[in-house]
C-alpha cells in the first residue's frame, strides 16, 4: 500500500521544478508509504509522478516505484494490491523478462501485452494508478472497481495534479480552495461527499471502476470511462440466479476462501481486525483454517456499554483459536483524537466509526503491516436494519397520499422525542423494529413520510439533515444517485434498489473512504475479501430470499459462517461500529463543540444559514430530539474548514 501524487502541464518547467514539485506533493502524504520514495520525470511532456511506499510485497528496490515497462513505453505510480498478479506473471512469463517479484511490474509487462483497458480488465484487487504513456503522449488515472483506493483530480487552464489524497493536491503548484456548495449540502445529507464530486469546486474524485485518460492538460476535463459497472453486474446477476440454497452456501463458501487465501499473501506480519460480528468473524474463520499457526487478531473495546463488541470478539477469537489482543479505548481517549480527524480526513468525513477505525488500525499496527477485514458484508448481503424497515414500512407509507403525509409528518415531528419515548406502546406505529430510541425512530418516521416518491424516502433514512439545500443557502442539490436508483424500474425489487444505490454510493464514498484514511494514517494496510468483484458478482446471483429472511439480513453469508463458528458465538442484534456522539455532545465534547459552532466563525463564514444548526443544538441538548449526527456533521465540516481553508 502506497501513496502517489503527480503533475501534468503545459507549462515549459525546468526539470528541477518538476522534481521539486512532485517532492512537495508526496511529502504530505509520508503516512502512506515510510518506507521508501521517488520522483521520475519528463521534462518535454511536462509530467512528474511522485511515489511514497509502504512495502509489503518484494521489499528489495526492484519494488522501487515509479517504475517503468521493459520497452520504457509506460511509467507507473500504483497504490494498491493486485492479488492475482502471480498468475497474470505465468501468462506473461514468455514474452517478458522479470527483475523483481513485485505486482507493479506484472502489471506495468500485462499494459505491454494487452493495452491499459484490457489488462485493468484481468486484475483481482485493490488499486489506484496513474501511468503515462510515452508514445502516445497520454496520462490515464485508473481506480479499483468498488473504490476500495481514493484517487483525486484537480484541473486549472494548462495545469492537472492528481493524487492519492486531496492533502497532495493543495501541496501542488496551484490550487482554488473555493467549496463546492452543492458538494457542501450532500455532505451535510449523508456525512460524506458522493463522487465525483469533492468539498473543493475544481477537484475531482475519479469514480470507481473508470479509467480517466488526459492527453492535453489545457483543455477541459473528458469524462472517465467506465471498465466496470455494478449496474451491468447487478442486471446481469438477477437474470442468471441461484435457485439451489446448497449450492449457494457452497459456492460462496468457495469464492470467500479463495478470496481470503489471495488476500494472506505478505513479505510483512498480517493479521485481521475482528469485531466479533457475521462478517469479520467469517473472514477470521478462513484465515484461520488456510493458516498453519494462530492468527493475530485485533478488536477494541469502548467504555460505553451498548457500543462495547470487544467481548464477543473475545468468545469468538477463543474458540478459532487466534492470537488475540483487544484494547480498551475510554472516552477520553477517543476525544483526544476527534481535534486531528480534519487532518486525517482532508476531505469532510462525518461517519463516527472512523474514531473506532482508526483506533483498531493504531492496535493492529503495532504487530502487522497488512490486515484483513470484514467490511462490504452489510452491502452485500442485506445486513443493514434500513433494508429491514424499508422493505416493511416504505411501500406502505407510499400508498398514504401525499397530502395526508405531509400533515403526518409535521404532526409527528412536532412531537419532541422524549415524549414518544414516554408514550407506552408507540413502537408500533414503527413496523418491524424494536421498541428502542422510539422518539428518534417515530421522527425517522415523520422523514419518511414527507418523501415525495420512495427513492426520496428512502434517501431521507440515510440523512443527517432532511432539507440540506435549505441549510446551505438556496443550493438546489445536484443529481442525487440513492433517489435516482432507488426511484428506477430497474433492479425490479425494492431491496435490490436500495442495496444497488449504497453500493454505488455509500460503500466507496463513505465506509471504503474512512478505511483508508483511518489505517494508512497508521500505515496499514486493509485488506477486505467480502469485497472481492468475483464475491460482489456472485452476491447479485443470490435471490433476496438468501439475503434478507424476515427480519434477519445476511442469511447466505451466515450459513457459511456457522459451518466454523457455533451459531450462539455470533447470533446477537445488530450493533454497529460507532460511537455515543449525542452523549458526548451533551457532555465532554460540549465546550469544544460550541466553541466550533458558536465563536463566531462559522457565521462569518457564510456558508450556512446559523438558525437550523441553533435549533437543532437547544433540541439535543434539551432532549427533545437525537440530532447529534446532523450537528456532527456541521461541526466535522467546520473542523476541516478551519485546518483546510485558513
Amino acid at each position: 500500500m502506497c501513496g502517489f501524487a503527480g503533475i501534468l502541464t503545459s507549462s515549459s518547467l525546468a526539470a528541477d521544478d518538476l522534481v521539486e514539485r512532485a517532492e512537495r506533493m508526496v511529502a504530505p502524504i509520508v503516512h502512506r508509504g515510510p518506507d521508501d520514495s521517488g520522483v521520475w520525470i519528463d521534462e518535454r511532456s511536462g509530467v512528474a509522478l511522485g511515489f511514497r511506499r509502504l512495502a509489503i510485497i518484494d521489499l528489495s528496490p526492484h519494488g522501487h516505484q515509479p517504475m517503468q515497462s521493459p520497452s520504457g513505453r509506460y511509467t507507473i505510480v500504483f497504490n494498491g494490491e493486485v492479488y492475482n498478479f502471480a498468475n497474470l506473471r505465468r501468462e506473461l512469463d514468455g514474452d517478458f523478462r522479470f527483475r523483481g517479484r513485485s505486482d507493479t511490474e506484472v502489471i506495468l509487462a500485462a499494459f505491454e501485452r494487452w493495452g491499459i483497458a484490457d489488462a485493468v480488465g484481468r486484475f483481482v484487487g485493490m488499486f489506484a494508478l496513474a501511468v503515462w504513456d510515452a508514445h502516445r503522449r497520454e496520462l490515464s488515472l485508473v481506480r479499483d472497481r468498488l473504490g476500495k483506493k481514493p484517487l483525486y483530480v484537480y484541473r486549472e487552464p494548462g495545469l492537472i495534479t492528481f493524487g492519492s489524497e486531496l492533502k497532495a493536491l493543495v501541496a501542488g503548484p496551484s490550487f482554488d480552495r473555493s467549496i463546492d456548495r452543492a458538494a457542501l449540502a450532500a455532505y451535510l445529507r449523508y456525512l460524506f461527499v458522493p463522487a465525483p464530486r469533492t468539498i473543493f469546486e475544481h477537484a475531482r474524485k475519479v469514480r470507481a471502476g473508470h479509467i480517466l485518460t488526459i492527453s492535453d492538460p489545457a483543455a477541459t476535463l473528458p469524462s472517465s470511462q467506465p471498465y466496470w459497472s455494478l449496474t451491468d453486474v447487478a442486471r446481469r446477476g438477477l437474470h442468471d440466479q441461484i435457485t439451489s440454497e446448497r449450492d449457494a452456501v457452497d459456492s460462496l463458501e468457495a469464492l470467500l476462501r479463495d478470496a481470503v487465501r489471495d488476500r494472506m499473501y505478505s513479505d510483512v506480519p498480517l493479521g485481521a481486525l475482528l469485531s466479533g460480528g457475521i462478517d469479520s468473524s467469517t473472514v477470521v474463520a478462513l484465515m484461520q483454517e488456510a493458516s498453519g499457526r494462530p492468527v493475530r487478531t485485533y478488536t477494541i473495546g469502548f467504555d460505553a456499554g451498548e457500543f462495547d463488541e470487544a467481548r464477543h470478539a473475545a468468545c469468538v477469537a477463543g474458540h478459532l483459536g487466534t492470537d488475540h489482543t483487544e484494547l480498551s479505548i475510554a472516552g477520553d481517549d477517543a476525544r483526544s483524537l476527534i481535534p486531528r480527524l480534519a487532518d486525517i480526513f482532508d476531505e469532510p468525513l462525518a461517519d463516527p466509526s472512523q474514531l473506532p477505525t482508526y483506533f483498531v488500525s493504531q492496535l493492529a499496527r503495532r504487530d502487522v503491516t497488512v490486515a484483513l477485514s470484514g467490511d462490504g458484508g452489510d452491502e452485500l448481503f442485506g445486513g443493514y436494519n434500513r433494508y429491514v424497515y424499508g422493505m416493511r414500512t416504505l411501500p406502505h407509507v407510499s400508498r398514504v397520499p401525499a397530502p395526508l403525509r405531509r400533515g403526518l409528518a409535521a404532526g409527528i415531528g412536532s412531537v419532541a422525542s422524549t415524549t414518544w419515548d414516554r408514550l407506552a406502546g408507540v413502537a408500533a406505529v414503527v413496523p418491524g423494529v424494536p421498541a428502542t430510541r422510539v422518539g428518534e425512530r417515530v421522527h425517522k418516521l415523520g422523514a419518511v413520510m414527507a418523501g415525495t416518491s420512495v427513492g426520496g424516502m428512502y434517501r431521507s433514512l440515510l440523512s443527517a439533515w432532511q432539507q440540506p439545500d435549505a441549510l446551505v443557502g438556496g443550493v438546489h442539490e445536484a443529481d442525487d444517485p440513492n433517489e435516482r436508483i432507488v426511484d428506477g424500474g430497474e433492479p425490479a425489487g425494492l431491496l435490490d434498489r436500495m442495496m444497488l444505490a449504497d453500493q454505488i454510493t455509500y460503500l466507496p464514498d463513505d465506509l471504503l473512504a474512512k478505511l483508508d484514511r483511518a489505517s494508512m494514517a497508521v500505515s496499514l494496510e486493509v485488506r477486505a475479501p467480502l469485497l472481492d468483484h468475483r464475491v460482489v458478482e456472485f452476491s447479485w446471483r443470490l435471490p433476496q430470499s438468501m439475503k434478507l429472511r424476515g427480519t434477519t439480513g445476511k442469511w447466505v453469508l451466515r450459513q457459511v459462517l456457522y459451518r466454523h463458528v457455533p451459531k450462539a458465538l455470533v447470533e446477537r442484534p445488530k450493533m454497529g461500529f460507532s460511537v455515543p456522539i449525542d452523549r458526548w455532545l451533551r457532555g465532554a465534547l460540549r465546550p469544544w463543540a460550541e466553541d466550533l459552532l458558536f465563536g463566531g466563525r462559522l457565521r462569518a463564514s457564510g456558508l450556512v444559514a446559523m438558525e437550523p444548526i441553533e435549533g437543532a443544538w437547544n433540541d439535543l441538548q434539551a432532549y427533545r430530539r437525537q440530532s447529534g449526527m446532523a450537528l456532527w456533521a456541521v461541526i466535522m465540516f467546520q473542523a476541516w474548514r478551519e485546518r483546510w481553508q485558513a
